[in-house]
């Protein structure tokens, strides 16, 4: 009969931590092989056998078959989540999986320590680079200013005067793995001092291996089931060792392994070099552990740096396609859709720096990506969620215009679909289909595609390429789909809506220099206005922002501040529009007003004349709106005066209209005139700037300061 269990040693198995105890012994089990594996390549003869004798030892301690993980395989990059993958994007992206056979984390016939005993062996140059620490100020002046500021002892340090601490720290730390397995040693900062020197004077990649194994460690504390080389104890340590982590290894792997950048911009991987082979495993392994951390971190400094940081690195990971969908789509979009706006910068170059890979499925996949992220972010619009949004649609459309061959199927693709959405509503004529289009996201979907073609179809940018854009061919498409959505639903209080699209008509027109009949869809939502079915209803309610309103709420309709409000908007919209470059620079501009005019006079009059009808009374009432047709009036005074100084500039041409050549030269030199000379063009630039002093004031008050809001 055996020994009787103790109650400790039953309350331990019962607990559900014997399990893992075995496997953290199984694997610092592996680490001493390791280390005798290590040393067996240095003494072939005798070393040889001993380690033979240790495995034999080995095997009868350990069950057959059991999974083993060394720290090298740390490095392999197999601690990442792979249900990563299951997320709604990248389900949409089956193909992708296809690609990710031939990768190298996934070469399942390489022998992880035999790899990673290549890289002290290519560490062996032990040549002084103060040839190239002279040049850091001027090839990355951040980081040479960061180790002034932090480590200014390495910029004088004396390379003869270097111990072989750095070499034999390693064989120090290996005697102590084997000595006390159980007990993992605390990473101080003169651990991190004796790496940063052999980093940054001879570029080595032993120190850079250890550097990055204590790296993971910091990664993946407190994590259960982790069997880490490091335990830190130091917040200012952790600091220091995540600081050096990420701004070292690209200053390291850029001397070693350079790659390509092409003349427009793009970049190509380094070649696949004996070098760069051995080395891929760890830089994957680090480029896994940044992706990890990612998330964690919570100083916006640090953050910041750690995304800036790991973009250096993707030209040496553009091959693995699963660390560049894992990367791109659960990390950086998601703080590109979330953070604060100084890390959405940040985390969109890193976006964009994908987007300068030459393989074209990854800028597919970066393309696809972004606008479906953009578009879940936009369900919800408010005062304080509208500039992130907007930031997200510039910055968006920014890669959209990398490469326009490419983005024309995605943007083909995304028109169409609001085609079908606004074909289903008409059809159907039911309020639930009416919201199919009546939403912020149709809203944003539209003003983001005529941010894109403005952007990638405009006139002076085609003029300088010589050519027009691939992407102009979708200015039709997108107008028609954007005023068919104007037209379906008509009525007074979907007109925020109405103005939202026209406003991204407007955009578009004056970027790509595209006629877009503007006025008609405009003209009605003023004569509405000023001629109101009812008297409006006095209010206390506050202006109503009509940028962050795509429907009249209920308590604002028929009052007054509503009526002030569209007339004020719908007023802007319109001047903007005639001192376009589109409208104003044409040169039958006097011709293309009259409509427009008449409409307005026409409307004033019919206003002036309802509103001074009195019950009883001989002198005229008050007129509603009275402050409103002043502005229209000035309005069209600047539109008539504009008419005149046009009429007067093309009285002195000599040619036909039917020469369309010498029309459009005289044109483009014309156009250049009307923002600084026209009285229309004038009138716009005082209007703008009031407007801009306005919100600038409302976004103080808003934030709590004392303003007074100027009311003129």
């Amino acid at each position: 009969m055996g020994k009787k269990a103790s109650k400790a040693t039953k309350k331990f198995a019962t607990s559900g931590k014997l399990k893992k105890t075995i496997q953290a012994r199984h694997k610092a089990q592996d680490i001493k092989k390791k280390i005798e594996r290590r040393r067996g390549n240095k003494d072939k003869g005798k070393q040889k056998a001993t380690n033979k004798d240790d495995d034999g030892e080995e095997g009868d301690k350990r069950p057959k078959g059991a999974k083993r993980m060394t720290v090298d395989s740390f490095l392999s990059g197999d601690f990442m989540d792979e249900s990563d993958q299951d997320d709604d994007l990248g389900r949409e992206n089956e193909e992708d999986d296809e690609l990710d056979e031939g990768e190298v984390e996934d070469d399942v016939d390489s022998d992880d320590n035999a790899s990673f005993a290549s890289v002290d062996e290519l560490d062996q140059e032990g040549q002084n680079h103060l040839l190239e620490l002279s040049k850091l100020a001027e090839k990355d002046p951040e980081f040479f200013k960061y180790l002034q500021e932090n480590d200014k002892e390495l910029l004088e340090f004396d390379p003869d005067g270097l111990p072989d601490t750095a070499l034999s720290e390693d064989e120090d730390e290996d005697e102590n793995m084997e000595e006390e397995e159980e007990k993992v040693p605390v990473l101080t900062k003169q651990h991190l001092r004796s790496w940063q020197k052999p980093l940054l004077q001879q570029h080595s990649l032993r120190a850079l291996r250890k550097l990055l194994i204590a790296f993971r460690s910091a990664a993946h504390m407190n994590e259960d089931g982790q069997v880490l080389a490091w335990s830190i104890d130091s917040s200012s340590v952790y600091s220091k060792l995540v600081n050096t982590a990420l701004r070292y290894p690209p200053i390291v792997l850029e001397h070693h392994i350079p790659y390509k950048t092409l003349p427009n911009g793009k970049f190509k991987p380094p070649t696949q070099t004996p070098k760069f082979k051995a080395l891929q495993k760890l830089i994957l392994s680090h480029f896994h552990n940044i992706t990890h951390i990612l998330l964690q971190l919570t100083d916006e400094d640090m953050l910041r740096l750690a995304l800036s940081e790991s973009a250096k690195l993707i030209p040496y990971i553009i091959s693995s396609r699963k660390s560049v969908k894992t990367y791109l789509k659960v990390k950086c979009l998601e703080i590109w859709s979330s953070a604060a706006d100084g890390i959405r910068i940040t985390a969109f170059l890193s976006i964009r720096r994908l987007a300068a890979s030459a393989d074209e499925s990854i800028l597919d996949t970066i393309l696809k990506s972004t606008y479906l992220t953009l578009i879940r972010s936009s369900k919800s619009t408010s005062t304080y969620t509208l500039p992130s949004i907007n930031l997200m649609k510039n910055s968006a459309s920014d890669v959209f215009c990398v490469d326009h061959a490419a983005a024309y199927q995605h943007a083909f693709g995304y028109i169409r679909q609001l085609a079908i959405h606004l074909r289903n509503s008409m059809k159907v004529k039911t309020k639930e289909a009416y919201k199919n289009v009546y939403n912020w996201q149709f809203a944003h979907c539209v003003d983001f595609w005529c941010i894109v073609l403005g952007r990638a179809c405009d006139a002076n940018a085609e003029a300088a390429a010589g050519r027009e854009s691939d992407l102009r061919p979708l200015v039709y498409p997108l107008v028609q789909v954007s005023l068919g959505a104007i037209k379906l639903v008509p009525n007074t209080r979907s007109n925020p809506f109405h103005l939202q699209i026209l406003r991204s008509l407007c955009n578009l027109s004056s970027h790509t220099r595209t006629y877009i009949p503007i006025s008609p869809y405009l003209i009605p939502i003023l004569t509405a206005s000023l001629q109101p079915s009812s008297k409006p209803k006095s209010s206390t309610l506050k202006p109503l922002d009509l940028e962050t309103h795509i429907r009249i709420p209920q308590q604002y309709l028929k009052t007054r501040i509503m009526i002030e409000g569209i007339i004020e908007e719908t007023s802007y919209l319109l001047t903007e529009w005639l001192a376009s470059e589109t409208v104003h620079g044409s040169i039958g501009f006097p011709e293309l007003v009259v409509p427009v005019v008449v409409f307005l006079r026409k409307a004033i009059k019919t206003s002036s004349s309802t509103n001074s009808k009195s019950k009883g009374k001989s002198k005229p009432t008050v007129a509603m709106g009275s402050k409103e047709q002043a502005s229209l009036k000035t309005l069209i005074e600047r539109i008539e005066e504009s008419a005149k100084w046009v009429d007067q500039k093309r009285s002195n041409v000599k040619f036909s209209p039917s020469k369309l050549g010498e029309v459009e030269n005289w044109e483009r030199d014309f156009s250049q005139k009307v923002a600084t000379e026209s009285p229309l063009g004038k009138y716009l630039k005082v209007q703008r700037e009031k407007r801009e002093r306005r919100k600038k004031l409302i976004d103080k008050a808003r934030e709590g300061k004392d303003e007074i809001l100027d009311q003129d």
